[in-house]
């Protein structure tokens, strides 16, 4: 699952991107609001942290232009502001949480779960993929009622896979789905990545879910 942070205040945003990551996000990072309506109109992310106070666009202007624009991906809102006119504005130029700072790191990650639990659209709580069932706020994996324990970055790869269950998903999708926006390093790490999730979840079961489509991609069947 991939989180776009928008904040100026590099530290905190390098604080952020540390701890998200170690729950099992891949994080990008804009340092302005002008980067941040870039990043995030040009890339699909899970939710979107962002600052309210920003240079070259705020995070309003950034919110509400988003939304103007069709993206509807879920947005957290930071602000050093406190009291109920910002809250209000936050959430009428499209916002789906607001947190002020200084904030709580662990309410956060719960507030942001919730939001990539919801969606940008109808997204059900669980995906179900035959029994396999995936439930991608609480980072769990089931098959039947045996659960599966995935590494973080096996499961945003399975993740990325379950919410197109059906289609065939490029090896290039999958690293932009699982990885940050600068990673540079071989493609391939993402055959590695497949081979490990058929070993988790389909050998120990005979299934046969994850069906490699040679020269285009992957794509995560029922099984049988």
């Amino acid at each position: 699952m991939r989180i776009l942070v928008v904040e100026d205040e590099r530290r905190l945003a390098d604080l952020l991107k540390s701890g998200l990551a170690k729950e099992g996000y891949a994080v990008d990072i804009a340092l302005d609001g002008t980067d941040g309506l870039w990043m995030a109109t040009e890339n699909p992310y899970d939710a979107i942290v962002l600052d309210a106070m920003l240079p070259r666009l705020n995070g309003y202007t950034v919110c509400a232009r988003l939304r103007e624009a069709g993206v509807w991906t879920p947005i957290m809102m930071l602000t050093a502001k406190d009291g109920a006119y910002d809250e209000a504005r936050a959430l009428d130029t499209g916002a789906d949480d607001f947190l002020s700072k200084p904030f709580s790191y662990v309410v956060l990650v719960a507030r942001l779960r919730a939001l990539v639990r919801r969606g940008g659209g109808e997204r059900p709580t669980v995906i179900t993929v035959g029994d396999l069932r995936i439930d991608p706020a609480g980072l769990r994996c089931s098959r039947g009622d045996t659960p599966i324990a995935l590494t973080p970055k096996e499961f945003a790869v399975l993740h990325g896979l379950a919410r197109r269950a059906g289609r065939v998903v490029s090896k290039g999708e999958l690293l932009r789905e699982a990885w940050d926006f600068a990673y540079d390093g071989d493609s391939n790490v993402v055959e590695v990545y497949i081979s490990a999730l058929r070993r988790k979840i389909d050998k120990p079961f005979g299934r046969s879910s994850l069906v490699t489509v040679w020269g285009a991609g992957y794509r995560l069947d029922e099984g049988s």
